[in-house]
């Protein structure tokens, strides 16, 4: 595996899962003093491009594209071409994928100037053993992510996307080196459509290094305060910086 890359000093990263980019640049303004960085998705990109990206990137918080890149080895590697031009410090593609693709997409990353870490995403913090099952997966939730982990990480990749409840055991399994990144998080374990959550304390000390939240800071009320409120939740637990 590639060496590591720059760390976090703060854990908590919001997902900002709109399409304007107006409101998301306002949006962030309101929480950047409370953030280590933020998720930019598919429903962001789709909408405004890499433009939107650098636009993004000038507000100086680093980004994590959360591209979830799935295809060819030939063709991914073509996308992260468009990705490592970016001001992009974290991209994911989906270990499903294979290890020819994740080879592809972490090796142009390595190469550019920027080197953004390449996450590997397992199983969707959606989806539970009942999902599994119908898509054709044997054993659990957590049986499928630690395969796709260990297929990801000899690829090269840098970390990992799980839910928080396969930190620990990712941590049991491949120690302190592979970065995680733990979406899903929900305070007071809080769900909506997600099945497989913790509290972001509980993410953090299970071992996570990145907890990214959306709904909990976005859709409140007064969101700035509800980012202040979880990054204060995490004082004193060890992982936090």
């Amino acid at each position: 595996m590639s060496e590591t890359r720059p760390t976090f000093a703060n854990p908590v990263f919001c997902a900002v899962d709109r399409p304007d980019l107006d409101g998301a640049i306002d949006l962030v303004r309101v929480l950047q003093p409370h953030l280590g960085g933020i998720k930019l998705g598919l429903e962001f990109f789709t909408a405004q491009g890499p433009d939107g990206i650098r636009r993004m990137g000038g507000l100086g918080l680093p980004i994590f594209l959360d591209a979830k890149l799935h295809d060819i080895p030939n063709t991914v590697a073509g996308a992260m071409r468009g990705v490592v031009g970016l001001p992009v410090a974290m991209v994911t593609l989906h270990a499903a994928g294979g290890s020819a693709m994740m080879r592809a997409a972490v090796e142009i990353a390595d190469a550019s100037a920027r080197r953004p870490l390449v996450l590997a995403v397992t199983v969707l913090t959606s989806l539970d053993e009942g999902d599994l099952v119908a898509t054709g997966q044997r054993g659990t939730a957590t049986e499928q992510a630690l395969r796709l982990a260990e297929l990801a990480l000899a690829a090269g990749c840098h970390g990992i996307v799980c839910s928080p409840m396969e930190v620990a055991v990712m941590r049991r399994e491949f120690g302190g080196v592979p970065r995680l990144v733990v979406p899903g998080v929900r305070p007071n374990s809080r769900q909506d459509d997600q099945k497989r959550t913790l509290d972001p304390a509980e993410a953090v000390g299970a071992g996570a290094d990145i907890v990214v939240i959306g709904r909990p800071i976005t859709a409140e009320p007064d969101p700035a305060a509800a980012a202040l409120a979880i990054r204060a939740s995490l004082d004193g637990v060890a992982g936090a910086a």
